[in-house]
């Protein structure tokens, strides 16, 4: 006799990235952390929060696959979830239907997550907003999904082109959503320190009223550029 399947597949206990890492990153802007990881980490552009007033984040990525038009996995991740994680639920990207809506924002506030993350859609926006809660979701929908499973919670999943392992680093803000992977953080800690050095001088510059930075008018007068006038 072939026994059944389960519907959910769990693991409880894996490494997250440390408090002191996700502090350090609190409040980055997601742009200067992509530049840091040499254009690599951020989610598909679609991805983005519901609330732009409510979009700033960092924490350890608690990740679950939900599927297509099924929302079991994430609700799983709730009994999961410690304070201070992100929910990343992996939806296939389906746009059928909402895996997402107001009464599981308040089960997600309840359990003091720092966000959820998911490449499926919401429904019930103007509760989720009520919640104070950063939700970043593909897109909105009033359609209603099931919950029947299969699914899997703090095992690796792959959300809007990104494959993210349970305990990678998950941070946020208007722009979108950018993965550190838990084993790079203190490397691009390290060179996030040196983007928003140079940010900051040309920033600087540009306020003064520089037209073109310096970079640009020695390429131009070098011999990488051909004048056709």
């Amino acid at each position: 006799m072939i026994a059944d399947a389960p519907i959910l597949t769990i693991r409880r206990d894996f490494a997250r990235v440390d408090p002191n890492h996700v502090a350090r990153f609190a409040g980055s802007a997601t742009v200067h952390i992509v530049d840091a990881m040499d254009g690599q980490g951020a989610l598909d552009y679609r991805i983005k929060p519901l609330d732009p007033e409510v979009a700033s984040f960092a924490g350890p990525a608690l990740t679950c696959h939900a599927g297509a038009d099924d929302n079991l996995a994430i609700l799983a991740a709730f009994a999961t979830a410690r304070p201070g994680d992100v929910i990343v639920a992996a939806c296939d990207g389906f746009t059928g239907s909402a895996v997402f809506g107001d009464l599981f924002a308040r089960y997600a506030r309840n359990c003091e997550v720092a966000a959820v993350v998911t490449d499926g859609l919401a429904r019930d926006t103007a509760g989720i907003i009520a919640t104070g809660l950063p939700v970043f979701v593909g897109g909105v929908t009033p359609g209603s999904s099931a919950r029947s499973g299969p699914g899997t919670v703090g095992l690796p999943v792959v959300v809007g082109r990104i494959s993210i392992a349970p305990g990678d680093l998950v941070v946020g803000d208007r722009d979108g959503v950018v993965v550190v992977p838990r084993a790079e953080v203190e490397l691009v800690a390290t060179r996030l320190d040196a983007v928003r050095s140079a940010e900051s001088i040309f920033e600087d510059e540009a306020l003064k009223g520089l037209r073109v930075p310096d970079f640009m008018r020695s390429l131009l007068q070098s011999d990488k550029v051909r004048y056709v006038d």
